[in-house]
């Protein structure tokens, strides 16, 4: 097997500003007369428009108005420029974008789209070209001009959600910056990335009033996503959380039905290994028996250096299966995945507009989510559960989970598997469905799908501690109101300890005794941990001795995401429990004992006194400081159980704990004749530190406590702060 060859050239370029023609603004002069922005009190934009592309194109006027920053930092990294703006360093990271997006299949589909999509295109380049003409002492980034063909850069909505098996961008730099390394980058299992979703559905049988209930619980980056409503006269009428820079509502409701997308570990991408050869020719790859030609394409890659734009022009390669973007245990690895593609932004657009699980079913369909699970529920009563929506048919004897032969057509892809096939449970008999970023196979109790009956691949995840407590919590209730299904959101009980401090407190009392090493500084803490009973509060010393006791047991007890073979979160904790040593579990537990005392003079610290929330700035990586204003938060990470997400984490001069991602928009939506609900933001929906809606959401998202959607047009009149058309 031949190394493949790398090339490169370095061109000094200049950065170029566009400007916009007079028949452009006159266009959008004349579409923002048809388009009504209503801020209510908490600054949300309620967007009413004539047509759907008029309620886009002031939805992303009004997204612009509150975060342009993180609007066009998300399509800067789907392009694969975050280098022009930040480096050198980020080369390889735009390579890996590059590598299985491609800008120019964007633009062919843009070409041939159907009219009533290409509309929306060009209403949601339009909208942001507006708001950038009509506010010229905003400066961009890098993308002074914003393209109609953008949004097809994703795939389903996701923007995070590019699929490659387990290739990162280290992999690609390691391979096309000639280093080619043995070895496979092992992945960051900290717990801050410990991220996902909770969606709950809740039965008519099992709610007050007789209506289906839909818990939608986002956790991400906070302030990733902010909260809107778009209205059409052609139908549109949905609320919920888009992704900075989205079109559509990506988690919400219509008047008719609700969806939430908790994050997928269904198989779609796969990993192989191609036989190259080099000849006079060039480079051939091995299928079949037959050597076919290695596809090579020249990537343009800019990066900032200093005050110019230099250029590195690299080879990238490809086969039948996809980009070469690898070499691993001397094997070159493509990866095969649909990390693009029209159809799923087709999809994320119609689910908004169906009218109950009929027709959001036929959207599906489409068979374009590659990275989502979907919790749904409507006004007819209907609950259901799909886990995943893109899943590719194949040989059910291989393990998909390894790396593919890529020399024989027995590891291809055979189509795509039906709607019906996948793993899924409709209208389930115990009257719930909950997922966590969990197996699929205890979704809904005993009413859950049978694993015998599906393939690994369609559903390697692993049960982790939330999908226990998520169970145990919907079950026990069979009255549910939206402040109930709240309360469930909202447990405070932290189920991995169940596992962990037995296993603690059974190794201490076999290990100690008045003259043991661990009586004297271990007598006091153990006392509290004892005495415990898993929930989390601001002033529980018992939670931060235990959570910051279990992030240093190690990160196996942290891991949800499997593969094929390998136990999961529940099960690798149980086993650690048996097994670890009393010199793991207490002297890790003395460590963290000695580390408290030493940094705040104490070893019983509350939890609320370390666990903070802090919004002081608006940049997208904001710097902490334990001198500004912060406030208390009982929550913790979902690794230990904690339903309402809280990951949080010390920073280079810090003394206290930071949150950075968890529950983000969260909303509980009953579907009765009129649509009740309530919903939370992180912090506030504004990205603009001087605004009162910066932070108007801040205590209440410490405490859980939620605010009334206005939903209905008379509601959000009466309670209007401000009623604009774009641009005035």
């Amino acid at each position: 097997m031949y190394r493949i060859i790398l090339l490169l050239l370095i061109v000094p370029v200049l950065i170029q500003a566009q400007s916009f023609s007079s028949s452009e603004i006159s266009r959008w002069k004349k579409q923002s007369k048809n388009v009504t922005i209503i801020r209510d009190n908490w600054g949300i934009p309620h967007v009413y428009g004539n047509t759907d592309a008029d309620a886009v194109f002031g939805l992303l006027y009004a997204q612009c108005e509150d975060d342009f920053k993180r609007v066009e930092m998300n399509y800067i990294e789907k392009l694969g420029r975050k280098a022009e703006v930040f480096g050198e360093t980020e080369l390889y990271n735009d390579l890996y974008v590059r590598l299985v997006i491609d800008s120019s299949d964007a633009i062919a589909d843009y070409n041939k789209a159907p009219v009533w999509l290409k509309k929306l295109l060009n209403a949601y380049a339009d909208g942001i070209n507006f708001y950038l003409y009509k506010h010229p002492s905003v400066k961009p980034m890098l993308l002074t001009q914003f393209r109609p063909w953008y949004p097809l850069l994703w795939t389903d909505g996701s923007i995070g959600a590019i699929s490659t098996g387990d290739i990162t961008a280290q992999d690609v730099k390691d391979f096309y910056n000639g280093v080619n390394t043995q070895l496979a980058v092992t992945k960051n299992l900290f717990e801050e990335n410990t991220t996902g979703s909770n969606g709950f559905a809740i039965a008519p049988s099992k709610t007050k009033s007789g209506n289906a209930i839909l818990y939608i619980n986002p956790h991400v980056t906070f302030y990733f996503r902010p909260e809107v409503h778009a209205v059409s006269k052609e139908g549109l009428n949905a609320y919920g959380a888009v992704t900075w820079g989205q079109f559509f509502i990506y988690q919400g409701f219509n008047p008719y039905c609700g969806w939430m997308h908790t994050s997928s570990n269904v198989d779609v991408s796969d990993m192989y290994a191609e036989e190259i050869t080099k000849t006079a020719n060039g480079f051939f790859y091995k299928y079949n028996n037959q050597w076919l030609p290695v596809k090579e394409k020249k990537i343009v890659l800019n990066y900032k250096a200093g005050e110019t734009i230099k250029t590195k022009i690299v080879i990238a390669y490809s086969t039948h299966h996809g980009p070469v973007m690898a070499k691993r245990n001397n094997q070159i690895i493509s990866v095969k995945s649909n990390n693009r593609d029209m159809k799923g932004l087709m999809q994320s657009w119609l689910r908004t507009k169906a009218k109950g699980f009929d027709e959001y079913k036929k959207v599906m369909e489409l068979k374009a989510n590659t990275s989502n699970n979907t919790v749904f529920a409507d006004n007819k009563g209907n609950i259901a559960y799909w886990h995943g929506n893109f899943v590719p048919v194949r040989d059910k004897a291989l393990n998909w989970g390894k790396v593919m032969d890529g020399t024989t057509s027995a590891t291809d892809w055979k189509g795509l598997h039906a709607v019906d096939e996948i793993v899924h449970v409709y209208n389930p008999s115990t009257g719930w469905i909950q997922n966590c970023n969990s197996t699929p196979f205890t979704v809904s109790g005993s009413a859950s799908p049978k694993k015998e009956n599906y393939p690994v691949y369609m559903a390697p995840d692993g049960e982790n501690f939330r999908g226990i407590n998520a169970a145990r919590v919907l079950s026990r209730e069979n009255k549910f109101t939206i402040d109930k299904i709240i309360a469930a959101g909202y447990d405070t009980y932290l189920s991995a300890f169940e596992v962990l401090i037995p296993a603690l407190i059974k190794r201490y009392n076999e290990n100690v005794s008045s003259s043991s090493m661990y009586y004297k500084e271990l007598a006091e803490p153990m006392n509290v941990l004892k005495q415990w009973d898993y929930r989390v509060s601001e002033n529980s010393v018992a939670t931060s001795l235990a959570i910051e006791w279990a992030q240093l047991l190690g990160p196996s007890i942290r891991k949800i995401y499997i593969e094929d073979g390998e136990t999961d979160q529940v099960h690798a904790t149980q086993h650690f429990a048996d097994s670890a040593s009393a010199a793991q579990l207490l002297n890790t537990l003395l460590t963290l004992v000695q580390n408290f005392k030493q940094k705040y003079g104490k070893w019983d610290i509350a939890w609320g006194d370390i666990n903070r929330y802090q919004r002081v700035s608006n940049d997208l990586q904001q710097k902490y400081d334990d001198s500004k204003e912060s406030f208390p938060v009982a929550f913790a990470s979902s690794a230990w159980g904690m339903l309402p997400s809280y990951n949080s984490n010390y920073f280079g001069g810090t003394a206290k704990r930071y949150g950075i991602s968890g529950n983000s928009f969260v909303c509980a939506v009953e579907f009765g004749k009129k649509i009740k609900a309530k919903s939370l933001l992180a912090g506030g929906n504004s990205g603009n530190p001087g605004s009162p809606h910066f932070k108007d959401q801040l205590l209440m998202y410490t405490k859980g406590q939620f605010k009334d959607v206005l939903f209905y047009k008379e509601e959000v009149l009466k309670h209007a702060e401000k009623n604009y058309h774009p641009g005035e």
